[in-house]
């Protein structure tokens, strides 16, 4: 019995995302963090506010959402997710420190990404948003 692991990828190509940075991604992905910590932090929100910036790699640069699909024997596609950590811990992370840190963060990585140099850096803290903002997994 073997089982085979997909890595879905799918998405423009780089010059393309390198257009739409410099044209609409920069300034769009500042309003877009900004709306979605907002909603973040209502609570009533939250759930919106983590969807949005789950996308916020995608809005930046439109890098395609990454996902593995397990191939099982049987021909079966199955979407294989990550384990999250305890859902109280994470709640009480939001409330002591990831709502007021997830700003200051998400304010670097956007500094990072307006001069050139930073970019890469810039990139990969707006990838890790969830993780700072509630300890989500991805």
């Amino acid at each position: 019995m073997t089982t085979t692991v997909i890595r879905q990828e799918r998405g423009a190509n780089l010059l393309l995302r390198a257009v739409y940075f410099l044209v609409f991604g920069l300034w769009f992905s500042a309003i877009w963090a900004s709306i979605a910590w907002v909603l973040c932090v209502t609570i009533i929100g939250l759930p919106f506010g983590l969807w949005m910036l789950n996308r916020l790699p995608q809005v930046t640069t439109l890098r395609p959402q990454r996902g593995d699909l397990l191939l099982t024997a049987s021909g079966e596609l199955q979407r294989i997710g990550v384990p999250q950590l305890n859902l109280l811990l994470r709640a009480l992370w939001f409330v002591l420190v990831g709502w007021w840190l997830s700003a200051l963060w998400m304010a670097a990585a956007w500094a990072l990404c307006a001069v050139i140099i930073g970019l890469p850096v810039g990139f990969w803290m707006f990838d890790r948003v969830p993780a700072v903002v509630t300890l989500g997994r991805s």
